[in-house]
Protein backbone atom coordinates (compact mmCIF):
# COMPACT_ATOMS: atom_id res chain seq x y z
CA UNK A 1 0.00 0.00 0.00
CA UNK A 2 2.27 2.72 -1.22
CA UNK A 3 -0.49 5.32 -1.01
CA UNK A 4 -1.40 4.56 2.61
CA UNK A 5 -1.38 7.21 5.29
CA UNK A 6 -3.33 8.18 8.35
CA UNK A 7 -6.60 9.35 6.81
CA UNK A 8 -9.24 9.33 9.52
CA UNK A 9 -10.14 5.65 9.24
CA UNK A 10 -10.67 3.88 12.55
CA UNK A 11 -10.95 0.28 13.61
CA UNK A 12 -13.34 -0.09 16.54
CA UNK A 13 -13.56 -3.37 18.41
CA UNK A 14 -15.82 -4.86 21.02
CA UNK A 15 -16.78 -8.35 22.15
CA UNK A 16 -20.09 -10.05 22.87
CA UNK A 17 -21.10 -13.44 24.21
CA UNK A 18 -22.90 -14.86 21.17
CA UNK A 19 -22.89 -14.91 17.38
CA UNK A 20 -26.50 -13.72 17.43
CA UNK A 21 -25.60 -10.58 19.42
CA UNK A 22 -22.59 -9.99 17.16
CA UNK A 23 -24.69 -10.21 13.99
CA UNK A 24 -27.41 -7.99 15.46
CA UNK A 25 -24.92 -5.25 16.35
CA UNK A 26 -22.96 -5.59 13.08
CA UNK A 27 -26.05 -5.37 10.90
CA UNK A 28 -27.34 -2.33 12.76
CA UNK A 29 -23.97 -0.52 12.65
CA UNK A 30 -23.85 -0.94 8.86
CA UNK A 31 -27.56 -0.13 8.37
CA UNK A 32 -27.15 3.12 10.35
CA UNK A 33 -23.98 3.99 8.40
CA UNK A 34 -21.96 4.02 11.59
CA UNK A 35 -19.57 1.51 10.03
CA UNK A 36 -18.75 0.59 6.45
CA UNK A 37 -17.90 -2.98 7.40
CA UNK A 38 -17.98 -5.11 10.55
CA UNK A 39 -15.97 -8.29 10.72
CA UNK A 40 -16.94 -11.00 13.22
CA UNK A 41 -14.31 -13.20 14.81
CA UNK A 42 -15.93 -16.11 16.69
CA UNK A 43 -14.10 -18.64 18.83
CA UNK A 44 -12.42 -16.35 21.34
CA UNK A 45 -12.00 -17.16 25.00
CA UNK A 46 -11.73 -14.20 27.36
CA UNK A 47 -10.30 -14.48 30.86
CA UNK A 48 -10.95 -11.41 32.99
CA UNK A 49 -11.69 -10.19 36.49
CA UNK A 50 -15.25 -8.94 37.06
CA UNK A 51 -16.76 -7.96 40.38
CA UNK A 52 -13.90 -9.60 42.28
CA UNK A 53 -14.03 -12.95 40.48
CA UNK A 54 -11.91 -14.37 37.69
CA UNK A 55 -14.21 -15.28 34.81
CA UNK A 56 -13.70 -17.23 31.60
CA UNK A 57 -16.18 -16.94 28.73
CA UNK A 58 -16.53 -17.64 25.03
CA UNK A 59 -16.87 -14.45 23.01
CA UNK A 60 -17.16 -13.09 19.49
CA UNK A 61 -15.08 -10.04 18.54
CA UNK A 62 -16.56 -7.36 16.29
CA UNK A 63 -14.17 -5.13 14.36
CA UNK A 64 -15.90 -2.17 12.73
CA UNK A 65 -14.32 0.09 10.11
CA UNK A 66 -15.50 3.65 10.47
CA UNK A 67 -14.35 7.28 10.38
CA UNK A 68 -13.34 9.61 13.18
CA UNK A 69 -16.47 11.71 12.60
CA UNK A 70 -18.65 8.73 13.58
CA UNK A 71 -16.70 7.67 16.68
CA UNK A 72 -18.99 9.34 19.25
CA UNK A 73 -22.09 7.97 17.50
CA UNK A 74 -20.64 4.43 17.52
CA UNK A 75 -19.87 4.74 21.22
CA UNK A 76 -23.39 6.02 21.93
CA UNK A 77 -24.84 3.13 19.89
CA UNK A 78 -22.91 0.60 21.99
CA UNK A 79 -23.99 2.35 25.21
CA UNK A 80 -27.63 1.86 24.18
CA UNK A 81 -27.57 -1.50 22.34
CA UNK A 82 -24.62 -3.54 23.62
CA UNK A 83 -25.66 -6.48 25.84
CA UNK A 84 -22.80 -5.98 28.35
CA UNK A 85 -22.95 -3.60 31.32
CA UNK A 86 -19.43 -2.42 30.52
CA UNK A 87 -18.64 -3.18 26.87
CA UNK A 88 -15.12 -3.17 25.52
CA UNK A 89 -14.73 -0.13 23.29
CA UNK A 90 -11.34 0.18 21.62
CA UNK A 91 -10.74 2.56 18.73
CA UNK A 92 -7.48 2.59 16.79
CA UNK A 93 -6.49 4.85 13.91
CA UNK A 94 -5.62 2.86 10.80
CA UNK A 95 -3.47 3.44 7.77
CA UNK A 96 -5.55 2.67 4.70
CA UNK A 97 -5.13 2.95 0.98
CA UNK A 98 -6.88 6.01 -0.40
CA UNK A 99 -9.26 3.75 -2.33
CA UNK A 100 -10.32 1.84 0.80
CA UNK A 101 -10.48 5.00 2.91
CA UNK A 102 -12.66 6.61 0.25
CA UNK A 103 -15.04 3.65 0.35
CA UNK A 104 -15.27 3.80 4.17
CA UNK A 105 -15.93 7.55 4.03
CA UNK A 106 -18.58 7.10 1.30
CA UNK A 107 -20.38 4.42 3.32
CA UNK A 108 -20.29 6.30 6.63
CA UNK A 109 -20.49 9.92 5.42
CA UNK A 110 -22.71 9.72 2.32
CA UNK A 111 -23.56 13.42 2.52
CA UNK A 112 -19.88 14.44 2.26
Amino acid sequence: MHDSKANGILSVSTTVGSQADALRLARELVARRLAACVQLEPGLTSVYRWEGKVCEDAEVRLVAKTVAERLEAVQAFFAEHHPYDLPQFLACPMQASEAYAGWVRAETLPEA
